[in-house]
């Protein structure tokens, strides 16, 4: 077995990375269109950048890096999904990968800098600078039998999102998590960055993402990412004078719903610990844990 290469990522690099990803983390849901793209064209201002590591021609080993853009607070670094085949751990390849993603963070200013982490490997992320602040718990629904279809309640409105204005939807969802949980707010969605990251993105399924509607105004949403029979819960939230009414858990059913019809098999979504309404919207869905990962932070000077 030949010695790894650490190198830029590349676009053609996007099958092994997916195929690399389902196995480290199967319920991270992006496809090799979707991963192909990203690559290619980076998010807008983020300055968004990622290695490999590749051994006898595979790629075995993955990060990101990029600033964070998405909120108000200055300064904040993400080294985002280090992982390395398990054949191939313990040969140095988390440290190279994450020395090349944490200098790329250092040197664009970053005065704080955060990743996550399995619970094992916080002695890595301490031997390099990170402490815990929280933890993001992840989940799965079987889709199989689809779940039904909600009747919405007089006067809402369920709409797919396709065919609606993008502008319309980016506008709930950056309102709506603007008091997302999280170690700095979500509070600075730009509608470029969002579009490209979002509404362009190759795996949204616009039939599936849907919205709640009162009075023509949208006031709820959730977004649905697939890749093949898996789909992933990008975004579902309702905007802060409409919530109390159930929105939320209304426009995830339909979209799972929908989903499901389309040939979804397998839901996966996301939430922080302090997420209350929205675990307790998932538990009653029927999700289950599959994982949690450690949100870790670095203070730069």
């Amino acid at each position: 077995m030949s010695e790894a290469l650490i190198r830029p990522a590349r676009a053609d690099d996007a099958d092994g990375v997916v195929a690399l990803r389902k196995l480290v983390f199967p319920y991270l849901v992006r496809g090799v269109e979707s991963t192909r793209r990203m690559i290619a064209e980076p998010p807008p201002g983020e300055d968004w950048a990622a290695w490999v590591a590749e051994a006898d021609g595979q790629v075995v080993g993955w990060v990101s890096a990029y600033r964070n853009t998405q909120t108000s607070t200055p300064g904040v670094g993400e080294i985002a999904t280090l992982h390395v085949h398990p054949d191939h751990r313990r040969r140095g390849l988390g440290t190279a990968l994450f020395d090349h993603a944490f200098g790329h963070v250092r040197a664009l200013g970053s005065t704080q800098v955060r990743a996550h982490t399995r619970a094992e490997s916080l002695p890595f992320a301490r031997r390099h600078g990170f402490e815990p602040t929280r933890e993001l718990h992840y989940a799965a629904l079987d889709l199989r039998p689809a779940p039904p279809m909600p009747e919405p309640p007089p006067g809402v409105r369920l709409l797919p999102t396709a065919g609606l204005d993008p502008r319309r939807v980016h506008r709930v969802d950056a309102e709506a998590s603007r008091d997302e949980p999280s170690d700095v707010p979500v509070d600075a969605l730009d509608y470029d960055l969002w579009r490209h990251e979002c509404w362009e993105n190759l795996g949204l399924d616009r039939e599936a993402s849907t919205v709640a509607e009162v009075n023509g105004e949208l006031v709820a949403l959730s977004l649905v990412k697939r890749d093949g029979e898996r789909m992933w819960s990008d975004f579902t939230g309702t905007l802060p004078a409409y919530r109390g009414r159930g929105l939320a858990r209304l426009t995830k059913l339909a979209a799972l719903h929908t989903a499901a019809a389309r040939g979804v098999r397998t839901a996966y979504t996301s939430n922080d610990e302090a997420n209350a309404p929205m675990l307790a919207i998932n538990a009653r869905l029927g999700y289950r844990r599959v994982e949690s990962l450690v949100a870790c932070r670095r203070t730069l000077s």
